[in-house]
């Protein structure tokens, strides 16, 4: 019997398939990594705070006997290596320690409070999402081919303007129009629907203007690649040129720019929690820096980055089933 032929066909996907092995692989490796250092980093920040830092959350008049046993408690009465594989495994195990302050299980702390804040920073997440790229891809509709200059000018001015803005800023006006003002929406505080209104806007607000813009361009450059014209040239609807041609084509550099717009979304919930009064982890975090319960202020900070880490691997892994040709670009 002679054996098969080795067919070109079967070696690319072979080639394909070790492609993507090996960038997962490596984005995989480098998400590990940053997640020690993001650990490592954490742990050290109460050992640099100056002074005991069981002293400065009990106050200067607790008295030494129950600073110690707090110390003792908490384990920081130990050599620094054993403190620092302790942390290690007590947080791969889902253990974030003690509260400096209250004696509260700081994990506890995490699992009332995340999950507001998850809702809040999601939704103003796929609100920025689902208005920037239809409104990005509309505009470079409108204005491709140099068409309506006035209309192209005022929209990349307005969208850099607004996209300047801190969070926090777009929270107060938006409070003081359509809360104080005309009273369309309550203060503050979590309740009903309408109380996510004015926290998502001002997290969606400064993303879709940033977003809005780069998916243009980039729509105006897909715009201009010959598949569009050849679509264009065959009379195809308006619809299935922006729908199936320029749309997918703008999701390699859109995803790019959203997992970076994640960071900017997890850092603007501390302000703008604080300024509806927001039973999340904002809050939580600035109480917790206030009283200075350090314990509280590490977990936080690992909760945070860790999400930033996630969202950027997740953003990586889809560009990578959308885009092979990053698995290869990428090694």
């Amino acid at each position: 019997m002679t054996a098969a032929p080795f067919s070109f066909g079967r070696q690319r996907n072979w080639w394909a398939v070790h492609a993507r092995t090996a960038y997962l692989f490596r984005r995989t490796s480098r998400l590990l990594v940053s997640l020690v250092l993001l650990l490592t980093a954490t742990f050290f920040m109460i050992h640099l705070v100056p002074g005991d830092p069981v002293r400065a959350a009990l106050g200067m008049t607790a008295p030494q006997s129950l600073v110690d046993a707090r110390r003792q408690a908490l384990g920081l009465d130990k050599p620094l290596v054993t403190q620092y594989v302790d942390y290690i495994r007590n947080v791969l195990h889902g253990d974030f320690g003690t509260s400096l302050v209250s004696g509260e299980r700081v994990t506890e702390v995490i699992q009332d409070r995340g999950p507001s804040t998850l809702r809040l920073a999601g939704l103003a997440f796929l609100v920025a999402i689902g208005v920037a790229v239809p409104l990005g891809i509309l505009m470079a509709a409108l204005t491709r081919d140099s068409r309506r200059r006035p209309l192209e000018l005022g929209f990349t001015a307005t969208a850099g303007a607004i996209a300047a803005v801190p969070s926090f800023l777009i929270a107060v006006a938006l409070v003081y129009v359509f809360a104080v003002k005309i009273h369309w929406f309550p203060v503050a505080g979590r309740g009903g629907v309408s109380s996510y209104v004015l926290p998502v806007a001002s997290l969606a607000i400064g993303p879709i203007a940033a977003l809005s813009r780069i998916v243009r361009v980039e729509g105006l450059r897909v715009l201009e690649q010959d598949y569009v014209r050849t679509a264009r040239g065959k009379r195809l609807p308006a619809r299935i040129i922006y729908l199936r041609h320029a749309l997918p084509n703008t999701l390699t550099p859109t995803l790019t720019i959203a997992g970076l717009l994640v960071g900017g979304l997890v850092a603007g919930t501390v302000l703008v929690e604080n300024i509806f009064a927001w039973p999340g982890l904002g809050t939580t975090l600035v109480a917790a820096v206030e009283q200075k319960d350090y314990s509280t202020v590490q977990a936080i900070a690992v909760i945070f980055g860790a999400v930033v880490l996630l969202a950027n691997f997740a953003v990586d892994v889809a560009l990578g089933a959308i885009d092979p040709r990053s698995t290869i670009l990428d090694a």
